[in-house]
C-alpha cells in the first residue's frame, strides 16, 4: 500500500465527536498520515450544549502555512470540514495551490447546511464563497440542502429522481468533478449515496435510520476519504462510508445517554476490514 499524507482543515470540538476528533481517528485508522489545520477551538460542539467556548483560529492559519512552505511540507490531499467564515475559504484556496504534492486531490465537504437550512452562523455571502471553493475541488461532499445552496436550486423535502438528476446536473455546470452527494432517498425505509463522476453515475442504497445522531456527516466525509485515499474508487469508497456509518448509529441509537454522537470508535475494525477487502 502506497504511504499517503493528508491535511485536514476543519475545527476541534473537543467534545462531541465531530470536525477533528472524528476525522483524526478514521483517517488514521485508514493508515493514512493525517495533519490538521484547527479553525476553530470549541469547548463541545454546539447542537445541544450551552455555554460553550470557541476560539477562532483564522488569524493563525497563514502564519501555520508559510511555515509549512519554508519547510517544504506538501500534501497528497487537502480534505476539509466545517469551516468558520469567508476569510477561512479564501486561505483554503491558496492552500489548494501553495501546497499540493504529486497526484493531488482536493476534497471539500461544503458543510453549512442541513435540513433546507442554513446553520445560525452562516449566510448567503458565505455560501457564494463556499460556491468557489467546492467548484475548484476534484471531490465534493454534499448534502441535499447544501447542493441546494450551490446552485440556488429550491430545497424540496419530497423528491423524485428527475429532481436529483435536475441538482447533479446543475451541481456539474458550475464546474463540479466529482460529486458524492448524500442523504438520497427515495422511500421511508432506505436512503442513499448518489456518486456523479464526469463518465458514471452510480447509487449506493442502504438501510434509513429514522433517528439522526449529530456528527454523522464527518463520520461519513471522513470514511470517504480514508477510503479513496486508499486507492478505492468513488464508488467503492461512498458505499463503505454509507455502511460504516450506518453501522455507527446503530451502535449508538439504544443509548439515550449519548445523544450528543456516535461511537464510532468500536465499528473501526469493520471500517478497516472493509478497507483491506
Amino acid at each position: 500500500m502506497e504511504y499517503r499524507k493528508i491535511l485536514t482543515v476543519q475545527d476541534i470540538s473537543c467534545v462531541g465527536q465531530c470536525s477533528l476528533t472524528v476525522a483524526l481517528p478514521i483517517l488514521s485508522a485508514a493508515g493514512i498520515e493525517t495533519a490538521i489545520l484547527p479553525s476553530a477551538v470549541l469547548s463541545t460542539h454546539t447542537a445541544g450544549f450551552t455555554g460553550f467556548t470557541c476560539r477562532d483560529l483564522t488569524e493563525d492559519m497563514p502564519a501555520i502555512m508559510d511555515h509549512w512552505k519554508k519547510e517544504g511540507i506538501t500534501f497528497d490531499a487537502i480534505y476539509t470540514g466545517y469551516l468558520g467564515s469567508a476569510r477561512q475559504i479564501e486561505l483554503v484556496k491558496k492552500m489548494f495551490k501553495e501546497l499540493k504534492g504529486k497526484d493531488f486531490v482536493s476534497i471539500v465537504d461544503p458543510a453549512m447546511a442541513d435540513n433546507g437550512k442554513l446553520y445560525p452562523a452562516f449566510d448567503q455571502a458565505f455560501v457564494d464563497e463556499m460556491k468557489t471553493l467546492a467548484f475548484e475541488a476534484d471531490i465534493i461532499l454534499p448534502n441535499i440542502t447544501e447542493a441546494c445552496c450551490l446552485t440556488d436550486m429550491e430545497y424540496k423535502e419530497n423528491y423524485d429522481e428527475a429532481y436529483i438528476d435536475e441538482l447533479l446536473k446543475k451541481l456539474r455546470a458550475l464546474g463540479a468533478k466529482t460529486i458524492i452527494l448524500t442523504g438520497v432517498g427515495y422511500d421511508e425505509k432506505t436512503t442513499g449515496v448518489m456518486v456523479d463522476e464526469p463518465e458514471n453515475r452510480q447509487y449506493y442504497k442502504h438501510r434509513r435510520i429514522a433517528k439522526g445522531s449529530h456528527g454523522t456527516g464527518d463520520v461519513y466525509a471522513s470514511a470517504f476519504v480514508g477510503a479513496y485515499m486508499r486507492g478505492k474508487t468513488s464508488y467503492q469508497a461512498a458505499s463503505i462510508a454509507a455502511e460504516y456509518t450506518v453501522r455507527c448509529i446503530e451502535n449508538t441509537v439504544d443509548d439515550e445517554s449519548h445523544w450528543y454522537g456516535v461511537k464510532f470508535e468500536p465499528i473501526l475494525p469493520y471500517y478497516i476490514e472493509a478497507l483491506n477487502d
